[in-house]
């Protein structure tokens, strides 16, 4: 059985395809759980976008036997915390309590994903308010200049679309888009429970056994996943508004978790953006003074992820910032990382990861988000054995391979972004 700091992971698989993980830590006086199912805006059509969403919000406010007042007693009554959660490639259920309750409060979170009841006030209520914050994102540069990055990369794909979905697609969510949802994805065999802390295998196997044990999985196959394939056509996209600053982005197309160069475009992300001491930020905000904020990130992601770089800049500063954010990554394919340059990279990278998996919820969350994507508890190991042996070689093929045409997304001032349109910087 895997291991994580010197404590065995138990991986159980019950009869109805339940997949049960347990890591016993009796340090402290508290039991972690994540419960996964796999689902997400993934498989979300463009016409539902939000749904995933919107189901997560209103999960904990209604069952088939208690109503959003019972539900929010029984949590606070003991201290515990209960909340769900939709990403792109998974739903999540995050529970924490004292030992001495983790088997009344598991049987809430039970009752919750087998029978919601998605009481139609608090689906109104929650909708509005997804409408409220889809309308001030209008507001927010930045999430302006990431929205049409994403749309330009994956165009027809979910991943194109935030978590929000869109006004005309959350409008029209009704209790019934919330019930088939449900039932189409939250099913035995499609969901992962992993626990941790003061528990141990035996304990934890037998309440997922008593809590979803009789849980059937229905006859139907589980659901297809059908995304339309990717291709990269590089494309700028601007949009003019008047603020303090403009937002540069440049975005490329990159793995997806299962492919081989996965671990070295990792690194060349956390080594180009990762920190106070990552490149861009020395070079364009240290020694330049030409960005507020610079970075770098690169989501982990079941299908083709993106590998994006920004910068905040003054807008009389728009053009010589995005050349220079441009020439930060040309130099990652024309020139290889010294060798020092390269470990520090490794340990920084490496050194967080381990910084990850100190609480009961990390624990959880890191090894049933594992379990969901389909990559195994051994990727922990493998994961930082990769990333150990990518060679200064390695590095500079990938990003080679993968970061010489950009998608390019700009907000800022008429007069900082317009006369880009037509620049040679494209």
């Amino acid at each position: 059985m895997p291991s994580i700091q010197n404590r065995t992971i138990h991986r159980t698989v019950l009869a109805n395809g339940l997949v049960v993980l347990v890591v016993e830590n009796p340090v402290a006086d508290i039991v972690a759980a994540r419960i996964f199912v796999k689902a997400g805006s993934l498989w979300e059509s463009r016409q539902q976008a939000g749904l995933s969403h919107l189901v997560a919000s209103v999960m904990t406010r209604g069952s088939e036997q208690l109503s959003s007042l019972d539900i929010a007693e029984r949590v606070e009554s003991v201290g515990a915390s209960l909340s769900t959660d939709a990403a792109s490639d998974y739903f999540l259920l995050s529970l924490k309590t004292v030992t001495a309750d983790f088997e009344n409060i598991l049987s809430l979170a039970a009752q919750l994903l087998r029978s919601p009841s998605f009481p139609e006030t608090e689906l109104a209520l929650e909708r509005r308010l997804m409408l409220q914050a889809l309308r001030s994102q209008l507001e927010q540069p930045y999430i302006i200049a990431l929205d049409q990055l994403r749309q330009a990369m994956y165009l027809d794909h979910p991943y194109a679309l935030s978590g929000l979905g869109t006004e005309a697609s959350v409008s029209q969510l009704d209790q019934i888009d919330l019930h088939r949802y449900h039932q189409t994805h939250f099913r035995p065999d499609n969901m992962v429970i992993s626990l941790v802390g003061r528990i141990t295998a035996a304990s934890g196997l037998e309440l997922a056994e008593q809590f979803f044990g009789d849980w059937q999985a229905p006859s139907t196959p589980l659901p297809l996943l059908q995304v339309p394939p990717l291709q990269s056509d590089p494309q700028q996209r601007v949009t003019a508004q008047s603020t303090q600053q403009s937002i540069l982005m440049l975005g490329y197309l990159a793995p997806s978790m299962h492919h081989p160069d996965y671990a070295a475009i990792k690194l060349l992300s956390s080594y180009l953006g990762n920190g106070l001491s990552s490149r861009l930020f020395v070079e364009l905000r240290e020694k330049r003074g030409l960005a507020y904020e610079v970075s770098a990130f690169y989501p982990t992601r079941l299908q083709p992820s993106q590998f994006v770089v920004y910068m905040g800049t003054a807008p009389e500063n728009t053009a010589i910032a995005l050349e220079g954010l441009q020439q930060e990554v040309e130099r990652l394919f024309t020139t290889q990382l010294p060798p020092h340059e390269l470990q520090a990279a490794k340990n920084k990278l490496l050194g967080q990861y381990a910084l990850g998996k100190q609480t009961n919820a990390q624990i959880a969350q890191i090894f049933g988000w594992y379990e969901t994507l389909g990559i195994g508890l051994e990727f922990d190991t493998e994961f930082q054995s990769a990333i150990a042996a990518v060679s200064a070689e390695a590095a500079q093929l990938a990003a080679h391979r993968y970061l010489q045409h950009p998608y390019v997304s700009l907000v800022g001032p008429v007069a900082a972004v317009t006369p880009l349109q037509q620049s040679a910087v494209f």
